[in-house]
């Protein structure tokens, strides 16, 4: 049984604003995390930062996707290094670039 046009329009809407919420919720948590780690105090270019985040994602997903988290406290662990790297190596950059 096809949907009417209308329907569809209104399950769009729906799940847009679904996303707008789940999007706005990972934003504050991985700003509170960067924040805790030190990372709103470093000046350094959004680029470079955004480039800096990328890499962490290609290391933490290892070339397998999205991770579920089954081992819950390694990956917390790797994931405080892995933050304190980046934000260090963010600092070297941009006090080369000041």
């Amino acid at each position: 049984m096809r949907k009417p046009s209308s329907k569809i329009r209104d399950e769009i809407a729906r799940l847009q604003e679904q996303l707008k919420i789940a999007e706005t919720r990972e934003a504050e948590r991985i700003g509170r995390i960067a924040l805790k780690a030190g990372l709103g105090e470093i000046a350094i270019e959004e680029a470079e930062l955004q480039a800096a985040f990328e890499s962490l994602v290609k290391r933490f997903r290892g070339g397998q996707g999205l991770t579920t988290g089954g081992k819950k406290g390694n990956g917390e662990a790797d994931a405080a290094v892995s933050t304190a790297a980046v934000a260090s190596g963010a600092a070297q950059g941009g006090n080369g670039e000041a």
